[in-house]
């Protein structure tokens, strides 16, 4: 669920020296291991580490997009051996036949994952057959207390008319109307064209309020005090309540969206063996630990989180609420005709005056 630009993911993996050849694909050498994850969503030092102390040599490859990652492995497979989509991509991947079942017997630090996540993660891979959640967090609004003077506990701040250009919310369909459709009291991955309808014209309503559209540009303009309020993942809200004492970040009343990136093993990887001792060492307490600190979206570790020493992050509700006390839900893939109604909508909303 990262969401960093491709020309700084491009950077990044330039200088790990290890981004594979486009369009290359695993020849099977029992000592190389193919890997397509998030920009930015590692520790770099982490991937050195594993081909220390394995000799399996590391071929890292970034995405922007779960659709960009989905369009790549539609493709053939076989072009990665271990991948980190988020939650509803996951089961579409599942669906499609396109990752294969987990044999925990040889990830025994699996274990180190909090049940609470594992549940999470049933609403898209139902008996956690196929994926290990690696990092976590939820959707909320991040607001500049010097610039708002009311409460922010509800969705419904995002279309008062006072902070008209002052708002900020997220350039993707499944975002913009995640919050629209919990306003109304619907369920995020509804199909009912009528209440999918209904988040359109409020979306439309909107549009004359919303500063931009942006993904990354959340946290930077909030930190530069450039906007009110903004929609942003909690991951990124933990990095900005750092660079900017004035921000806060809620998750609204109403509810929201609590998503999962878990690694999963492709379908045609030809070194499932180095694949599950890659997703071993992402789960050893102290490597997530280190992750954590590098990337600063929470982590499902709780022996991870158990080691973190900075008292105020630990005990963040922020980082770490108790999500079942919380109005929260995962994505779930909609299947071809619920993505290309939300497609279609989404375009209503683009292109309105």
């Amino acid at each position: 669920m990262k969401r960093k630009l491709l020309s700084v993911v491009l950077l990044a993996a330039m200088t790990l020296g290890c981004l594979s050849a486009c369009g290359s694909s695993p020849s099977g050498d029992a000592g190389k291991l193919y890997v397509y994850n998030w920009g930015e969503y590692i520790d770099e030092d982490v991937i050195r580490e594993f081909e220390e102390e394995t000799g399996i040599k590391v071929v890292y490859d970034m995405f922007e997009t779960n659709e960009i990652m989905y369009a790549k492995l539609a493709q053939d497979t076989s072009q990665y051996d271990v991948v980190c989509p988020s939650d509803y991509m996951i089961q579409k991947l599942i669906e499609k036949n396109m990752i294969q079942p987990l044999n925990f017997d040889n990830i025994p630090n699996s274990k180190n994952i909090g049940e609470q996540y594992y549940k999470s993660s049933e609403t898209f891979d139902p008996g956690n057959k196929y994926s290990v959640p690696y990092c976590w967090g939820t959707v909320g609004i991040l607001y500049n207390k010097t610039m708002v003077d009311e409460p922010v506990n509800s969705w419904d701040i995002l279309w008062n008319e006072k902070y008209a250009g002052q708002i900020l919310m997220q350039d993707s369909v499944r975002d913009a109307y995640m919050v629209a459709l919990i306003k109304n009291g619907f369920s995020q991955n509804t199909k009912d064209p009528s209440e999918i309808a209904k988040a359109t014209e409020d979306l439309i309503a909107q549009k004359p309020l919303v500063q931009a559209y942006v993904i990354d540009q959340v946290r930077d303009k909030m930190i530069g005090d450039e906007a009110a309020l903004g929609v942003i993942y909690s991951g990124e809200a933990i990095y900005t309540a750092r660079e900017n004492p004035n921000l806060e970040y809620v998750v609204p009343d109403e509810g929201s969206n609590v998503w999962i990136d878990s690694w999963v093993i492709t379908k045609g990887s030809k070194n499932v063996s180095n694949a599950e001792k890659w997703i071993d060492f992402m789960c050893r307490g102290d490597i997530a630990l280190r992750n954590f600190e590098y990337i600063t979206y929470s982590t499902p570790n709780t022996e991870a989180q158990a080691a973190i020493e900075d008292e105020d992050i630990k005990n963040s509700k922020v980082a770490f609420p108790d999500l079942s006390t919380m109005k929260v839900e995962a994505y779930q893939y909609l299947g071809e005709d619920g993505d290309k109604l939300y497609a279609d909508e989404w375009m209503k909303v683009k292109s309105s005056n």
